[in-house]
Formats: structure tokens, sequence, C-alpha cells
């Protein structure tokens, strides 16, 4: 089978086995179509095979008339700050985020700057399928704009919204683990904009990896020897399109993903009273943390879509997802690196105090996170089995499958971005939150095989 997944989240594949210069074409073009030939922002995250997502994306986007508005290698949440501040009709981010090399895919905007929900979604989806696109004829064609210096607007709303003479007078030592990605263009110039004496892992985005790009433990045991080497404050690891944020803290213990959002919310919360929403994947800390300072806490379906969408409905001033994807609505409607570094560093000011001594004084949980190749069908029997195992648990469903009790909780759910189950559990402690990530993904993997 080829390997493509087409959602309402974008398109991601394998070029050359699913992904073919035809189709990437027609994306665009069902893009183009739901844009009704206004202006689109088109990114890119330096992978390799960037050139010919992106040929192709400007064959579609200019035959259904569009004025395209190129930023080259960008971020993912760079692409969103720039829809929303140019008043583009749509963008369009090539980057398949943590997927592997030979991956890539196409991820889609909405005026607002962030991803599309799920009427947009649909309605793109549905023009691709139909193939109902809006070709323009030789005199109405759209043309392409080269922005300059594309990042400044993101990087300057980052700025804002933070102490910078406070950070600079710091000058914190920080490793930037950019891993070849889009990241590399910006973070680095962030970084030294905020004082910092920085240390550069992968900064040519070329995507070439020097690692799994997906910013877990496992992956980046180099960035946690590069802390301990350099006496950094503060180890940052980003994935490729720069819209997830890992941290290693001052002694070179991988802290995760999980709790860069808690640390922002840490640092927001006492300023900017009010809601807060994470997905139903999202650690128990950051619920903790809007409890500490009154602010009410909302949780969404998984996807940074059903986050932003329930962000605008409580008028949330914080919101985003446990694998380190901070949405701050001041600076854009979608998952942002850049923002969370800058958070960190200010908390550490605020703090006084070093990353390690500030993680130990949040509330502590243990969560594992495990997955598996399994077929989308597989799934609804999977938690039909489990509800049967787990009869004592509180049940929400409509997400996949979480399960709740009164000290821990686990969530299976099929990706919408891979062909893949994942299985989430969370504990006062480890053994206790392994044991019931194992329990779980042993039934998922024996329904599959039936």
């Amino acid at each position: 089978m080829p390997q493509r997944i087409l959602s309402i989240s974008g398109l991601r594949g394998v070029i050359g086995d699913g992904l073919d210069p035809a189709y990437l074409v027609e994306f665009a073009a069902a893009l183009g179509t739901l844009a009704q030939g206004g202006a689109v922002v088109i990114s890119r995250d330096g992978r390799s095979t960037g050139p010919l997502l992106k040929q192709a994306s400007l064959a579609g986007l200019i035959g259904t008339g569009c004025r395209v508005l190129d930023a080259d290698i960008a971020s993912t949440p760079t692409c969103g700050v720039l829809v929303a501040h140019l008043h583009a009709a749509a963008g369009l981010q090539l980057t398949a985020s943590h997927n592997p090399v030979e991956w890539n895919g196409m991820k889609p905007f909405s005026p607002l700057g962030g991803v599309l929900n799920k009427l947009e979604g649909e309605a793109l989806v549905d023009l691709l399928t139909r193939k109902a696109f809006h070709y323009r004829r030789w005199n109405e064609l759209g043309s392409v704009e080269t922005l300059p210096d594309p990042s400044q607007i993101h990087l300057d709303k980052v700025l804002a919204e933070v102490d910078v003479a406070a950070i600079r007078r710091r000058k914190f030592k920080v490793v930037l683990d950019c891993n070849h990605g889009s990241g590399a263009i910006l973070g680095p110039r962030l970084l030294e904009k905020l004082g910092c004496q920085v240390t550069v892992l992968g900064g040519v985005a070329d995507g070439a990896f020097e690692h799994v790009p997906e910013p877990t433990e496992q992956n980046l045991g180099g960035l946690c020897t590069a802390v301990q080497q350099a006496g950094a404050d503060v180890g940052f690891a980003q994935d490729p399109d720069a819209d997830r944020l890992a941290i290693v803290d001052n002694t070179g213990r991988y802290i995760g993903e999980e709790l860069t959002l808690a640390l922002c919310a840490d640092v927001l919360l006492p300023k900017r009273l009010g809601p807060i929403v994470v997905n139903g994947s999202t650690s128990r800390v950051s619920a903790d943390i809007a409890a500490r300072y009154g602010c009410a806490f909302h949780r969404s379906h998984v996807g940074e879509a059903n986050v932003v969408t329930r962000m605008r409905e409580v008028g949330a001033v914080l919101g985003g997802e446990g694998n380190g994807g901070l949405i701050d609505p001041r600076i854009g409607f979608v998952r942002d690196s850049f923002a969370s570094m800058a958070y960190v560093l200010d908390g550490l000011v605020q703090k006084a105090t070093p990353l390690n001594l500030w993680v130990d004084s949040l509330p502590r949980y243990a969560i594992v996170k495990d997955k598996l190749t399994c077929p989308a069908t597989a799934v609804a029997p999977a938690c039909a089995a489990l509800k049967d195992r787990f009869r004592d648990a509180t049940i929400t469903e409509g997400d996949g499958l979480r399960l709740d009790w009164s000290d821990r909780w686990v969530q299976v759910r099929a990706s919408n971005t891979e062909p893949i189950v994942r299985v989430i559990s969370e504990a006062p402690d480890e053994p206790t939150a392994r044991a019931l990530c194992a329990e779980a993904l042993a039934l998922v993997a024996a329904v599959a095989q039936r």
C-alpha cells in the first residue's frame, strides 16, 4: 500500500511511495480553491525533498489564481504567524514534522493562522477527492512574491512578551538542538537576541537529521551530554518544523515535552489569569498549575485544531499539547517552540533558581508513552476490550478511549498523521504508569493480531 495519510489535518507520505508530484499539485490546488485565489503563505522545513513539494505546490496555487507569499525555509509557527499578520487567505507548511527523513507532507493553515478546523479540513478533503479545482485562465493565474526576512515578524512578537533586558542580564548558557530542521533559521537568532551564549547542534536547515527527529528521551542523549559538557543552564530540542519543544535541565536531565507547557503555564498564568486548554493526552500537572492560580482548566480532543477551537470557545489565555506544543494566542494560534524557549528563560529569571529546582517544585507524575503499528480498523474492538478489562474506570470516548481513576489514567487512540495507535498512561510513579501502559498496549496488540 502507498505510504500516504490524508486527513483534515493535512497530508503526509513517503516521497516516491504515495506522494507523487501530481497528487501534490492537486492538494495545493484544493487549498487554492478553498482560499478562493487569495494570498497564501508557503514555507518548508528544510528536508531535501522540500523543493519538490514547493514546486508542485506553486503549480497548484498559481493555477488557482493565488498570490503566493514565499517564506522558503521557515518553521511551522512562523508560517502561522505570517498568515495572520499578513491577512492571508491561507497558509501551507511543507513538513512531515517528526516523521523519518523519507517522509514529507503538507500542512494547511486557515486565515486565523492556525491549522484547519474540522469543517475547513473536511471542505479541503472534499475538493481534493472530487478534484473540484477552480483552475484559472491564462490571464488570471496567480503570482509569487518572496518575503524578505520572514522570521522577523515572528521574532518581534515573541520578544514583545518577555522581559528581554532581564533575560539578557543573566547571559544564560543554552544548548539548542535544531537537528537540521527549520528551527535553525529563527532559534539561534532568538536566543542571541536574548543575550544567551548559544551552542547550536544541527544548525543547518538541510533536513540531514543527526538523530531520530522526534524529540523524545531516547533520541536526545547527545543533547543531554552537550548540556553537561557546556555547563549550560538549559538545553532545548526542536522537532524538524519547530512547533514542539523538549527540554533538558542544567544537570543534563531530560525533563521532556510534557513539562514544556507546564513550565510556560507556571510563568504566564500569574500574569494572565484566565482559562487554559490542553488535549486529552496531556499530563495532569498543567491542571494542577491552573488550579494553583485559580484558572479554569479545559480538555479538548487530541489535535492542534481541536485545542485551538476549544481555546476560542472559552477565551483561553494559554493552550497546548503534552508533546511540547505551547499555543499562545498573543503570538499565534499555532504550537510554538520559540515562544516556549523565551518563556522558560523568562521563568528562570523570575524564579531566580536553577531549572532543575524549578522543575522539582512542580507537581510530580510519571507519564509513559508508547505506540504500536496497527490498522485503524482494530482501534474500535481494542477499545471495547479495554472497557471490558477496566470496568472500574471512568470512561471518556470520542477521541479514542480514555480511562480515568482517582490517581492515574490511560488513553488509547489512533494517530491522525501516522499508521499507528498511541497508548499513553500517567500515574504518581513510573512503575505504575509503565505497568498500566504495558497492559493496555498488550491488549491492543492482541486484538490487532486477530
